[in-house]
């Protein structure tokens, strides 16, 4: 067994040496280039979403900086919004030295990767496969899918884009070492694949795509149904005790993410769906993708995660589906099998991220998560239909047509979706058009419209976000703030009110509750939330200061007074309880103010 295993992992290496890139391949990488840069060109002019861009960039001092020694520092040991990928850090701290906080040139960095990446995809499949059109499909329907315009025209998605890049150059490096095996190679291997996973944790399940890239197309190891499945199992030992350093890359970087992510707020998690909902909502989510795979259509920032999951119809048909195409694949494996290793691929890498384990907060899915598996469906497609093609009596002409035609409408949907992520308003206007109950854009729009000083437009959104989850307290407390810039003070009243009883701990929204009370002349009820924040925070110098004041509102000066003293010790020159002091004696004296 051992000598055959020996022979089969010899086989490709004469394939691999025979396949050169000539000027077709030149034509069809620069067409591919051209191609992308022409749709994605419009993100020149856009601008930073109001949805993570600014935390991560805009915000960021340690990136804002541009790129110094301390930011790589940081970039290497930070868990900073419960993730570690210090080369996606790093990247954006060069864009900033090079371009400062212009957002266009950002993501026109972006764009050339995703181009690079699209290249690479196709020389890659060209060299491995010698199968010139079907790899060069492949790599178009990458490059000009709707679905991946959120990887390439959200700036934080740099780590999406980066990482893919140093996958596909793993891929590379592996079909040098298939070709010709030495531990040069093989640590070039394991180099690019820690820079991928540095980069973003997507790359965890790499070690499983070479495991598939070893059955086809470099056929390391056949499928034979004669020689049962101990033997092809025994095959197999080999070739994944060759990938355990890798698994050990993988081990790292799974570890690291787990650290990282146990440090998300809890408050941050707005569903934390038990597992029973977020495995159909997994299976329905392979489903979707499949569906928008072929009708891109609708598709948002955001999609919203249904408290009860998929609808029993749903989860039903997306079962069937997913059990059909594995049935099919699985039957094909021996004459077609590029089948099972794209489907497999599609299936296996969507594994991190379909939502079976929850990340950040919760959804159902997203169009980024899209971007390492659709390589894999693509696969699937465009090699299987090619070999059905050849068996059918028809000529290239239909073919030919009909794939320009299908690229064409792809291309179209790709730029009119790209035009949507030129600002925030445009995107989540448009994520809210196209999604229900979507609780996360409708308080992250009224947000930002807040911060801008557009309270008006910013209350409906958040009072859209308290119909859905009435508790929010996030929403409750901006509601309120937008109330009182409004000049509605009971309307604030009452939802500082309601921010309260869901976090009575809360110091910040009782102090704002307690001196909106005293501004309506209600001292007592002022008063009580008053004492209950200096509970709160017992050697907080504004809070003694605040219920100072308000006892001297109140008429009670010389209950004030010691507020308004201990207020001035714990932080001396206090202004307003500086002058408060002053009245209370005034008063006391007999010389009311």
């Amino acid at each position: 067994m051992a000598t055959r295993t020996r022979r089969l992992r010899k086989q490709p290496r004469e394939a691999v040496t025979a396949r050169r890139f000539d000027r077709t391949d030149v034509f069809i990488a620069s067409g591919l280039a051209v191609a992308t840069l022409a749709i994605y060109g419009q993100v020149a002019s856009h601008q930073f979403i109001a949805f993570d861009d600014k935390a991560y960039i805009q915000n960021n001092p340690m990136v804002t900086a541009g790129l110094t020694w301390k930011g790589i520092v940081w970039a290497l040991t930070t868990f900073y919004d419960s993730n570690w990928h210090p080369l996606a850090w790093i990247a954006h701290m060069v864009d900033v030295q090079m371009f400062g906080l212009d957002a266009g040139r950002h993501l026109l960095v972006n764009t050339l990767i995703h181009i690079a990446n699209s290249v690479l995809l196709f020389l890659f499949l060209k060299q491995v496969t010698a199968a010139r059109w079907p790899s060069a499909v492949v790599a178009a329907l990458f490059a000009l899918h709707p679905l991946h315009v959120e990887s390439v025209a959200w700036a934080i998605e740099r780590k999406d884009t980066l990482s893919t890049f140093f996958g596909l150059l793993t891929l590379l490096a592996y079909a040098r070492y298939v070709n010709a095996p030495s531990p040069t190679r093989y640590a070039a291997v394991a180099l690019w694949l820690a820079l991928g996973l540095m980069a973003k944790p997507m790359l965890v399940t790499w070690p499983f795509v070479l495991l598939l890239l070893d059955y086809w197309p470099f056929r390391r190891v056949e499928w034979r149904p004669a020689d049962g499945m101990k033997r092809f199992a025994k095959a197999w030992v080999p070739l994944v005790r060759e990938k355990v350093p890798l698994m050990g890359l993988v081990a790292a970087s799974m570890l690291l993410t787990w650290m990282a992510q146990r440090n998300v707020v809890s408050g941050q998690m707005i569903f934390d769906a038990p597992v029973a909902l977020r495995i159909p909502n997994a299976l329905v989510s392979y489903s979707q993708y499949i569906f928008l795979t072929f009708w891109p259509a609708n598709l948002g920032i955001y999609y919203p995660f249904a408290p009860t999951g998929p609808s029993i119809g749903r989860l039903a048909v997306a079962v069937a589906m997913l059990a059909v195409i594995t049935v099919l694949a699985l039957r094909d494996a021996e004459k077609r099998p590029s089948l099972i290793v794209g489907w497999l691929w599609f299936v296996g890498t969507f594994l991190p991220v379909i939502g079976l384990v929850p990340i950040g907060i919760g959804q159902a899915m997203a169009d980024r998560y899209y971007y390492v598996p659709s390589i894999g469906l693509f696969i699937a497609l465009v090699f299987g239909v090619a070999e059905l093609a050849s068996m059918w009596p028809i000529g290239r002409g239909p073919i030919v047509a009909v794939t320009a035609v299908t690229l064409a409408l792809l291309a179209s949907a790709t730029a009119v979706q790209a035009s949507r992520w030129r600002d925030t308003d445009t995107l989540f206007q448009h994520t809210l058009s196209v999604t229900t109950d979507n609780l996360v854009v409708e308080y992250n729009y009224g947000y930002d419209l807040m911060q801008r000083g557009d309270y008006g437009r910013a209350i409906p959104h958040f009072a859209q976000a308290l119909r859905i989850e009435p508790r929010f307290f996030a929403a409750l407390v901006y509601m309120g703030l937008s109330s009182e810039k409004q000049g509605k003070v009971q309307d604030a009243i009452g939802f500082y009110d309601r921010a309260v009883a869901v976090d009575p701990s809360n110091a910040d929204v009782r102090t704002n509750l307690g001196l909106l009370l005293a501004r309506e002349g209600r001292f007592s009820e002022s008063a009580a939330q008053l004492n209950e924040v200096l509970r709160l925070t017992p050697n907080s110098a504004e809070a003694h200061s605040n219920l100072g004041g308000v006892l001297l509102m109140a008429g009670q000066p010389q209950k004030s007074i010691p507020h308004l003293t201990t207020a001035l010790r714990l932080k001396p020159g206090l202004t307003a309880a500086e002058d408060n002091l002053k009245r209370a004696q005034l008063q006391i004296d007999g010389h009311p103010q």
